[in-house]
Formats: C-alpha cells, sequence, structure tokens
C-alpha cells in the first residue's frame, strides 16, 4: 500500500504537466526549436507563469498545471507573428496542438471576401461602420509590418479618428494599429492574415447633412462590397444593385460593383423595430442594429458580426424560389 502511495505520488508532477507538439502546417512537419509560452489568467492581465522550448520532433513539455478556475494560454511566435492555444478550465492539458504557419511579406492567395459599409446618421452626425473579411486558403500567414495588410479610405472629414479592431481566426478582437500613406486619405492597418478568416472593423463619424451627397472610394480589391443604410434612412445613388431590406430590422441592403460611390442620404436611424411579434416566425440571423449606440466596443463588434450573419441570410431566401421559401413558411408552422 505504502508503495502504490509513493507511486501515485511521484507521478503527481507528470499528471500536471501540460505537454503537445507544435506543427508548422506550412511545411507539414513539426516546429522544432520554437518558444512556447504558457500564460494564466487569474481576473488581471495575462500572466506568462513559464515556458519550453520544442525538440526536434516539436513536442514540449510546461511543469504547470492548467488553470481550474480560469483559462490558461499556450502561445508561440513564428516569423514575428503569435499563435495561440487556449485551454478552458476542465479541459484535458495533455497531447495538445498548436498550429503555427511560416509569413510572407506577400498576400498570396488571402483576398477581401466581403466588404460591408454600414451608414447610421443622426443628430448632425454620421456613424459610419465597416466590417471587412478577408478570406485566406493558403498556408502561409500575410505579415507585412512595415506597410500592413488591410488598406482602408478614410474621408477627410473624419479628421484622422478611426477606431480598427482585427479578429484573427478563432481569436478575440484586439485593437490595431493603423498608419497614413502616401495616397490621399488611405490609411493601413497592422495586422497579420493567417490561414482562414480575418475580420476587421473600423468606426468612424462625418458631419451629417440630410441630403447631401457622400462619397466614398474602396481601395481594398473587395469580391463583394455592400453599403447598408440603417432603418428609417434612405439612400440613392447610381451603380447600386437593391438587394432588399432584411425582414426583421428593415436596414437596406445594396452591392457595390465598382470600386467607388457617392450616395444621397436622407432621414435618420429609426428605433428598432419590435422583433417579438416576428420572433417565433423566422428564427433565421438578423441584422440587430449594426452600429449600436457605441455603449462598448463589444456592442459594436457583436453587432456587426451579426449584420454579417443578417446580409448573408437575406441574400440566401432571396435566391431561393417561392416555392422553397413557402415549404420553409410551412416548416414553422
Amino acid at each position: 500500500m505504502k508503495r502504490i502511495a509513493l507511486a501515485l505520488l511521484a507521478a503527481l508532477p507528470a499528471m500536471a504537466a501540460i505537454t503537445g507538439t507544435v506543427m508548422n502546417r506550412s511545411t507539414g512537419k513539426p516546429q522544432a526549436g520554437a518558444t512556447v509560452g504558457f500564460y494564466t489568467f487569474n481576473g488581471g492581465p495575462m500572466q506568462k507563469a513559464a515556458e519550453a522550448r520544442t525538440g526536434t520532433q516539436g513536442k514540449f513539455t510546461i511543469d504547470q498545471q492548467a488553470g481550474t478556475t480560469g483559462p490558461s494560454m499556450l502561445r508561440v511566435e513564428i516569423d514575428g507573428v503569435t499563435y495561440n492555444r487556449m485551454i478552458p478550465p476542465g479541459t484535458p492539458s495533455n497531447g495538445l496542438t498548436i498550429d503555427v504557419y511560416n509569413a510572407t511579406k506577400e498576400p498570396g492567395a488571402a483576398r477581401v471576401g466581403k466588404h460591408m459599409i454600414m451608414f447610421e446618421p443622426s443628430g448632425g452626425q454620421m456613424t459610419v461602420n465597416e466590417t471587412y473579411l478577408f478570406e485566406n486558403p493558403g498556408k502561409t500567414t500575410w505579415f507585412d509590418p512595415a506597410h500592413g495588410t488591410l488598406r482602408f479610405y478614410l474621408p477627410a472629414a473624419a479628421k484622422g479618428n478611426v477606431d480598427v479592431h482585427a479578429t484573427a481566426p478563432d481569436g478575440m478582437p484586439v485593437p490595431v494599429p493603423t498608419a497614413k500613406t502616401a495616397e490621399r486619405d488611405v490609411y493601413e492597418a497592422k495586422f497579420e492574415i493567417k490561414p482562414g478568416e480575418t475580420r476587421f472593423d473600423l468606426a468612424y463619424s462625418v458631419p451629417y447633412t440630410d441630403g447631401t451627397p457622400y462619397t466614398g472610394k474602396i481601395v481594398s480589391k473587395d469580391e463583394d462590397t455592400y453599403l447598408i443604410a440603417a432603418n428609417g434612412v434612405t439612400l440613392n445613388g447610381d451603380g447600386l444593385k437593391d438587394l432588399g431590406v432584411e425582414p426583421k430590422t428593415q436596414a437596406h441592403i445594396y452591392g457595390l460593383a465598382g470600386t467607388s460611390y457617392k450616395v444621397v442620404l436622407t432621414g435618420s436611424v429609426a428605433p428598432p423595430p419590435d422583433t417579438d411579434s416576428t420572433a417565433a416566425q423566422d428564427d433565421g440571423p438578423q441584422i440587430q442594429e449594426i452600429m449600436p449606440r457605441i455603449y462598448g466596443r463589444a456592442a459594436m463588434i457583436l453587432g456587426l458580426a451579426l449584420g454579417i450573419l443578417g446580409i448573408g441570410f437575406a441574400l440566401l431566401y432571396r435566391s431561393r424560389g417561392p416555392e422553397a421559401r413557402e415549404g420553409d413558411e410551412r416548416g414553422r408552422r
């Protein structure tokens, strides 16, 4: 019995250790010589508790116990880009895999799949929210710290004031530094584009006068660009494809084929429509006040994310035939 107890005690450090492998998905091989940092969250800022280096087979062991009351995180940096692996409380911490990629200064296959611009005028000011969805189907990370990855237009009326956040694949929104380029009213955001989907959320304000033309341009080589007028706002302009109204919030969606626009906006944002009466009729995604009254960044990002889902739902709904939509309605009833 005593021997069993001693064996159990001797095994405790091994049982508590965090083990895993760092895999380089660009090469398809384990990443040797990488430093793996172990971070903990105890209600305050992230704290580095330990680190270890990977061996020739990319394996590592950290003699620490993953958090039991809060999340822990493993972090690896390759070519100046960090890759994280969260360890939620109560989940296994052995045999973990951290995927990393080689970085390149060239975009490769990375591109802006969707770009959404939401206009919300009210009280002499207009808030403009923009969301860019980058798609990177390749096996390398696009990272150019000198010139940035996203280039965007910022009207002079914004006076250089813009709030930019980026969300990496499976990541959390983080603030992103920006810089003005040599091109007039064009800025760049410095954030890596990893394989998968990366989202940029921008917000800025400009003066607004009802019925005055508002111009802008697209400098990010989008595959699909959408202009969105909030409920209560009328938007008119040339070269726009009317994609209809999102059924719950009444936000109007337009497709933009060109690289510039000149629109006239009238009206101001109306209160969100009462969706309680229609919630039981339609369980699809919706645009829920895409640009809220900025109570915080989290609310802004959540609204934009729901807006993205709402656009996809609206386009899907419109593309289906009447018989399919009638079948959906019968299924809900």
